[in-house]
């Protein structure tokens, strides 16, 4: 298991029934490998520092996920797909951070 930290950027004109039902397959293709969504943090409406997609605002969720490295493929493939998502970006936390948010167990210490 690794922890992530996972941005998805929602298209500002999406309804929020829309963000909840995409958030909830992403949890759905997380769980089904054995991972959790440990954190949803939802930023709510941002301004973009450029345009994207002839846009200026967007949706700002977060998500800390706990999950195999190998499940993070159908995952982006599903947000790469998926129309209400604007941009997406997942990043491997390191394993000290993971630990203090609760996301993995303490790493053992050298020495």
């Amino acid at each position: 298991m690794r922890a992530y930290e996972l941005m998805i950027i929602f298209d500002a004109d999406v309804e929020d029934d829309a963000i909840k039902r995409v958030l909830a397959n992403s949890t759905q293709i997380v769980e089904a490998a054995g991972g959790r969504v440990a954190k949803t943090d939802n930023w709510g409406r941002r301004r973009f520092a450029y345009e994207i997609n002839h846009k200026w605002e967007g949706t700002y969720v977060v998500l800390e996920i706990s999950t195999p490295a190998s499940n993070l493929d159908e995952l982006e493939r599903t947000l790469r797909i998926a129309d209400e998502v604007v941009r997406h970006k997942s990043i491997r936390l390191p394993d000290k951070e993971a630990a203090r948010r609760g996301l993995l167990e303490a790493p053992a210490s050298a020495g």
